[in-house]
């Protein structure tokens, strides 16, 4: 019983890798916020037709929602990145700025700077010397 305490133990943390390198391939937008809020007026407009007319509502108004935002030049920023097994993924970053090229690790659907990571594991959140 011990041994099998021990293999699920090790094959939850092998299978717990959330955090992977990843670099930048290219910024890209994010209509997220758009895509939510007009999903949203178009359920309570459509809502007037019924359930179904709820449903084609929120539909329609997704779709344009997206392309509102696009077309107010409110998309937030997104990033095309290549991970460490070689897939391509679209994450977002809308606090950080990267160029093509960078070194990043990927946590969740997020994206983070890979040195400054580094940095607060090496000095645990400490100041350093740079500071």
């Amino acid at each position: 019983m011990k041994k099998l305490g021990t293999l699920a133990l090790t094959l939850t943390l092998l299978a717990a890798g959330s955090v992977n390198a990843a670099e930048v391939l290219e910024e890209t937008k994010d209509q997220t916020t758009g895509k939510a809020t007009g999903g949203m007026t178009g359920m309570m407009i459509g809502a007037v037709g019924g359930p179904i007319g709820a449903l084609i509502g929120a539909g329609i108004g997704t779709l344009f929602g997206g392309e509102a935002q696009d077309a107010a030049g409110l998309s937030d920023r997104a990033y095309k990145v290549r991970t460490a097994e070689g897939d391509v993924k679209v994450l977002r970053s809308p606090n950080n700025e990267f160029a093509v090229g960078d070194k990043v690790e990927t946590r969740g659907n997020r994206v983070y700077d890979a040195a400054a990571l580094a940095d607060d594991r090496t000095y645990g959140g400490a100041y350093s010397y740079r500071d």
